[in-house]
């Protein structure tokens, strides 16, 4: 996932209702001049470039409804984003989300990563707020709060394609091991390919949990070759997963292939093309250029912040379109009705074609890809909504 990106500046927010902020009401109107959208993500830290990437996205909605004068009930509202940064860590995640609530935005877009969004559901619940996540743990939405909303496809789906790719495309005999960081996202994602490989009834003969920071892989490497591992499932990080890859070039074992999720799929990952025999991923994060508007998007991003995507930057920018479409189906920006319109609406999405949300706020429109690195790039082999 990780490419490097530009920060992008962002308006320090007031700890008042945005509805009743600085004497912004004009006349009788309950629509305010102005209103603010959060923006949580991690801005810092070693996937910082996949947080601005989705801030990104969402500044550059917010930037193209503002020129094309937004309006609520037929009055012009200015678009403003409270950016934070949630530093990929749950305790900061909450203190970041209290702030946004304090600070009176009308919905959140955030978070990244599946820990933070769950850790801080709770308050943005608590305030009755919208918060629209690309964080693929099936656990977020089963918190009970009608206030989660997810972009993508989440983890069960994942899982399934990690599994049934792997049983499909591997060969009947081969011996799997499956390796996670730790994370909620992780651990989860593994355990379910494991379960849908022995499902397929393929042998997982070698299962093991990391942190998310080990790239000291010189006896798991070593493990693999005495088990005569043919395929490798892994939640690693790509710098873990590269680490491994070196351990077994060191070792003379790279008769091998690796199937990894989101955090394999990453620019850096290319340095690993052609060592072993093979390196694929999963994503419910669907490329951009993989959709009929996708074209037109990444080079108004590319005018925009001067480098590509990293990641998910076009659902981040889809759901701002969604969002907006809600507080004008609403005809209200308190947080409360916004949520009541997120649940109703079908809404126009300008790159991924729609978004609308079940009951629990899963995604209705979702599907994961399978892709494979080729020529030092990422190809999609095939993607489906019914792994």
């Amino acid at each position: 996932m990780p490419s490097s990106l530009n920060r992008r500046r962002f308006t320090a927010g007031l700890a008042v209702a945005p509805w009743a902020a600085g004497g912004l009401l004009s006349g009788c109107s309950s629509i305010p001049d102005s209103v603010k959208i959060g923006v949580a993500q991690p801005l810092s830290g070693p996937i910082s470039a996949l947080g601005k990437d989705l801030l990104n996205g969402v500044q550059l909605a917010v930037d193209e409804l503002n020129k094309a004068n937004f309006s609520i009930d037929g009055k012009r509202v200015a678009l403003e984003i409270m950016s934070v940064d949630d530093k990929s860590d749950a305790a900061t995640g909450k203190a970041v989300a209290q702030q946004l609530v304090d600070a009176g935005v009308v919905a959140v877009i955030g978070h990244l990563n599946s820990g933070v969004s769950i850790e801080a559901a709770p308050i943005y619940s608590g305030a009755g707020m919208a918060q629209i996540a690309i964080s693929t743990n099936p656990k977020f939405t089963q918190l009970g709060y009608d206030t989660t909303f997810r972009m993508v496809a989440n983890d069960n789906l994942q899982a399934r394609a990690i599994g049934a790719f792997a049983a499909g495309q591997f060969g009947e005999a081969a011996r799997y091991a499956a390796f996670d960081d730790g994370t909620p996202y992780g651990k989860g994602l593994i355990d379910g390919a494991v379960e849908q490989l022995k499902a397929e009834k393929r042998e997982v003969v070698l299962r093991e949990s990391f942190d998310d920071k080990t790239v000291a892989f010189e006896e798991l490497a070593e493990k693999i070759k005495a088990e005569k591992i043919a395929v490798i499932v892994t939640t690693l990080n790509d710098f873990q997963n590269l680490a491994l890859i070196e351990a077994l070039r060191k070792i003379d074992y790279t008769n091998v292939r690796m199937l990894g999720g989101d955090t394999a799929k990453t620019t850096d990952m290319t340095k690993g093309a052609g060592l072993i025999q093979g390196i694929f991923a999963t994503s419910p994060v669907l490329e951009a250029k993989e959709f009929v508007a996708g074209r037109q998007f990444l080079e108004k991003y590319l005018g925009a912040f001067k480098i590509p995507p990293a990641y998910g930057g076009h659902y981040t920018y889809d759901s701002m379109y969604v969002l907006s479409a809600a507080m004008q189906a609403a005809k209200s920006v308190k947080p409360r009705d916004v949520v009541a319109a997120l649940h109703r609406i079908n809404g126009y999405a300008p790159v991924t074609g729609t978004m609308k949300w079940d009951e629990k706020g899963e995604q209705r429109y979702a599907a994961v890809g399978v892709y494979e690195l080729r020529r030092g790039n990422w190809e999609l082999r095939m993607r489906s909504d019914r792994w």
